[in-house]
């Protein structure tokens, strides 16, 4: 699983749906969910969790999509499987890890050292730890 270290800067609440909002290293990031733990406030330093086949890439990137949370990356590490491919990145929030299968990162042409956008969608965010909580 990958994880995000980040600040809770904003909840809006509309009956049980969630959107947080939250500030990792200068990455804005956006979670939204049913339910939230108690401890959950803005102010609080939380980790959030994602895994690594819910971490989208896009090569050369320009334009708009529906995805809430794009991370500026670069690709550190590439393992190429028979089937899928585990695509190590760094960005200014955290390391991470996407995986994707083979016949994607060989159209895309990935290649250590390559930039390139993650997308999370807000759904495939959650928080797996609360600083002093949970």
């Amino acid at each position: 699983m990958n994880r995000i270290k980040a600040k809770i800067i904003d909840i809006k609440a509309n009956q049980n749906l969630h959107i947080v909002k939250f500030d990792s290293k200068g990455t804005l990031l956006t979670m939204m969910s049913l339910e939230l733990p108690k401890e959950v406030d803005i102010g609080k330093t939380v980790t959030l969790g994602f895994k690594p086949s819910h971490l989208s890439l896009a090569k050369n990137f320009s334009g708009s999509v529906s995805f809430s949370n794009k991370i500026d990356t670069k690709i550190i590490a590439i393992d190429k499987g028979e089937l899928l491919t585990i695509v190590r990145l760094s960005a200014n929030c955290a390391n991470m890890e996407s995986l994707i299968t083979l016949n994607s990162a060989t159209q895309m042409d990935l290649n250590i050292g390559d930039e390139v956008t993650a997308f999370i969608k807000a759904s495939e965010l959650s928080i797996v730890e609360v600083e002093n909580g949970i």
